[in-house]
């Protein structure tokens, strides 16, 4: 799988053309599955947030970006419905557009719906993240990322990255997320980790990490720092 992680979706024209690079093909030429189920462990999210998502009206440039098809995907439903009803769809995607929200959550709710068992199988599939969206790939979120607790506790994540996420850096309405802030949490995760605003993205192909970004961010620490 291609990862194209995000703090605030397709936000610029670097970001963009990133996108086309990994789906190796206009976007009008694909077809997308979008993923709003993150927006349900959030509180500060609401069913009309998650349209918003949905109809391609979010501050998270994702679902407008002219598509050939975009379907909705809701990880909580796929439980019920069987893996050989909704697998094909995921097979068929060129990209999936997930949203914001709670990471814990959607990490929950990957797994138990199948999808995390089976991004390991769609290799040349685009993953293109928003907030919890991106830091959902991560090894861990942070405590002060979690707002929904998952049934085994803790902040671990998928970790399909070996780094770690610190979305909207010097977001205006988030006055707590400086860097200042962002390398405290650096510090108490002990790992690789990355502080990225909303005109950031890291994109991520056979291991291989690349920053793509009009903003600012900041490699928080390395790997092989001491903790």
């Amino acid at each position: 799988m291609k990862l194209l992680l995000t703090s605030g979706g397709v936000q610029n024209a670097s970001i963009r053309q990133a996108l086309v690079d990994l789906l190796g093909k206009p976007i009008e030429a694909a077809s997308a599955l979008c993923i709003p189920t993150a927006e349900y462990g959030h509180p500060m999210c609401t069913p009309a947030s998650a349209w918003r998502f949905v109809a391609g009206r979010s501050p998270a440039p994702m679902i407008d970006l002219g598509w050939k098809s975009v379907g909705l995907l809701e990880l909580m439903a796929l439980p019920s419905i069987g893996p050989e009803r909704w697998m094909p769809w995921v097979r068929a995607a060129d990209a999936l557009l997930v949203d914001g929200g709670d990471a814990a959550f959607l990490c929950h709710w990957m797994k138990a719906s199948g999808l995390a068992g089976l991004l390991p199988e769609l290799q040349d599939t685009v993953w293109v993240g928003v907030s919890a969206g991106s830091m959902v790939m991560t090894p861990r979120i942070g405590e002060e990322f979690m707002n929904w607790q998952p049934p085994s506790g803790g902040d671990s994540t998928l970790g399909l990255v070996d780094f770690s996420i610190f979305p909207h850096l010097d977001h205006e309405a988030m006055p707590e997320n400086t860097l200042a802030h962002a390398e405290q949490w650096a510090a108490r995760l002990g790992g690789p980790a990355y502080a990225i605003d909303d005109q950031t993205a890291i994109q991520v192909v056979d291991g291989a990490v690349e920053v793509v970004s009009e903003g600012h961010w900041q490699l928080l620490r390395r790997q092989g720092d001491e903790a």
